[in-house]
């Protein structure tokens, strides 16, 4: 007899958003008990790759931030309409970022800086007539006849130069080789974006980072709903049988504590696994030392999926993603000052208030770097008087313009007097108390790699009977990865799918097919 919702069980592998969301949507949509929903995280928090950490006297750090609107991200804002903040429970999240974003509103003056240090003007795109007919024939291609191609088999070397790109690829991290796949979907999804991606106008923040804003209220939730969460705690293998010709995971193997345990899983018991993370492998450097180089060899991120795949062609082909740290890594920092010198001297420049801007791009910079001042504060944690701000490079094996030698191999000091010799301010007095912390991240645009169909599993594979995959690697026709509502959707689809749910999951909004917004996109193009 099959177990009832009451009885049913369900282990999350991965302490992600995928994960977390996942567990969400069980309780609320499914009627399961929390206390028969178990996360298994190896860090010692929550939230994968939407982290953040620190204080002021050891400096504030986070590997990113990801892309949030309101236009977009059905699944996501239909998650945290449900979910109380943590200053307000009378208040969703979603309400709350609401409100704040009608408080600070995006308008960046400054989107683009070039090599004399002179904010460009991004009214006009850059697009010769042949810019423009290359991008509609990628973006009107099937992805079948795109396949596995790269971005720079459909445009020529020439659009790699217009301030459009310059843009479109730091607002996303896109580079040239990645997929043209992807790229068209993002051109697509995002179509509402192309008109104002000058200004950054579309983008939603939350009140501080995603971690303290996204993780932490739903965490608490969780807990609140009995959701046992072990972190610290790493799943290394899963026992496969198969059960009327499907897949059906019978028992996970986990370490803790320097002891490998083992737990049966029932056969109407559901597993949720977060196939790979693109933050596996990160380090973190210091005002004094470059981040570690390291590989998926020394970390764990991706071994279970690779486990799997080899034993079903439906589970994925990890190799795809993971196979070329060149093509697929970067490098971020986050400084933590605590004198308002450089926030000042960025507002003059950019007639910005911290919050407003988005994104600050040196276009002409060797490492491709940007940087965003956030509104503060940016942690929940900092206190007043400490001011927090965030960069990225796309470039990091590149000798710098001011600094000898590639960002992968700087130091925080080194990253930071590269940035005043592009902003031509004096490092002494405006970084006199800055802690910047470097993190290089091997696999953090991994996503991106050209993939065949079939490389990245469904959520639900065919095969399956109880085991599904939550992560930026699974399949979800028409949706966009490395962004948080990717990871939200796979877990509602899997969820509804696993628990056979008839609450349909909320459909991708295609503004693509509004007559305003491509007529606003063909206006934006031919200026």
């Amino acid at each position: 007899m099959a177990k009832t919702t009451n009885d049913r069980k369900a282990f999350a592998v991965g302490g992600g958003i995928g994960s977390m969301a996942a567990a969400a949507f069980m309780i609320r949509d499914g009627g399961v008990p929390g206390a028969n929903i178990t996360i298994y995280e190896a860090l010692p928090v929550l939230g994968g790759s939407l982290d953040a950490a620190g204080n002021p006297g050891e400096g504030y750090s986070l590997r990113g931030g990801r892309m949030l609107t309101t236009d977009n991200y059905e699944c996501t804002w239909g998650l945290f309409k449900s979910i109380p903040s943590l200053s307000d429970p009378n208040k969703s999240v979603f309400d709350e970022t609401i409100a704040f974003n009608e408080r600070i509103k995006s308008h960046s003056r400054a989107r683009l800086v070039d090599g004399n240090r002179a904010i460009v003007d991004v009214t006009s795109m850059g697009f010769t007539m042949r810019d423009r007919v290359e991008l509609v024939r990628l973006a009107e291609a099937s992805e079948q006849t795109l396949g596995a191609s790269r971005i720079t088999d459909w445009l020529s070397p020439e659009f790699f130069t217009t301030k459009f790109w310059y843009m479109w690829a730091t607002t996303f991290a896109f580079q040239p080789w990645h997929s043209a796949v992807e790229f068209k979907r993002y051109l697509h999804r995002f179509m509402k974006e192309f008109s104002r991606i000058e200004t950054l106008a579309g983008v939603k923040r939350t009140i501080f980072n995603q971690y303290d804003s996204l993780v932490r209220p739903l965490e608490r939730w969780l807990e609140k709903q009995g959701v046992h969460i072990l972190k610290g705690c790493t799943v290394i293998d899963l026992d496969l049988t198969n059960v009327d010709g499907k897949v059906a995971i019978t028992a996970l193997k986990y370490q803790r504590n320097g002891k490998t345990e083992s737990i049966a899983v029932g056969g109407d018991d559901l597993v949720f696994l977060q196939n790979a993370s693109m933050t596996d492998a990160s380090s973190l450097g210091s005002m004094t030392k470059a981040p570690e180089p390291l590989t998926k060899n020394r970390s764990g991120g991706w071994a279970l999926w690779e486990k799997l795949a080899k034993t079903n062609t439906e589970f994925g082909n990890p190799a795809a993603f993971n196979s070329s740290i060149p093509e697929s890594y970067w490098e971020s920092f986050t400084v933590t000052l605590k004198e308002p010198a450089f926030f000042d001297q960025m507002e003059a420049f950019t007639n910005n208030k911290a919050g407003t801007g988005g994104l600050v791009t040196f276009k002409d910079s060797r490492w491709l770097m940007s940087v965003v001042l956030a509104h503060q504060p940016h942690f929940a944690n900092q206190p007043a008087g400490v001011y927090v701000f965030w960069g990225y490079a796309l470039r990091p094996d590149r000798i710098g313009d001011f600094i000898a030698k590639p960002m992968s191999e700087c130091s925080g000091t080194e990253i930071l007097r590269e940035l005043c010799g592009h902003l031509n301010f004096d490092f002494d007095t405006t970084f006199q108390t800055a802690l910047c912390i470097p993190c290089r991240m091997p696999y953090i645009t991994s996503m991106f790699m050209p993939r065949a169909k079939g490389d990245r599993p469904l959520p639900v594979p065919h095969c399956s009977k109880n085991l599904a995959f939550v992560s930026q690697f699974v399949e979800i026709p028409d949706d966009v990865v490395f962004t948080v509502e990717y990871s939200v959707r796979a877990a509602q689809m899997a969820v509804c799918a696993l628990l056979d749910i008839k609450r349909e999951v909320p459909p991708i909004l295609h503004h693509d097919q509004s007559l305003k917004v491509n007529f606003d996109a063909v206006v934006k193009a031919f200026k």
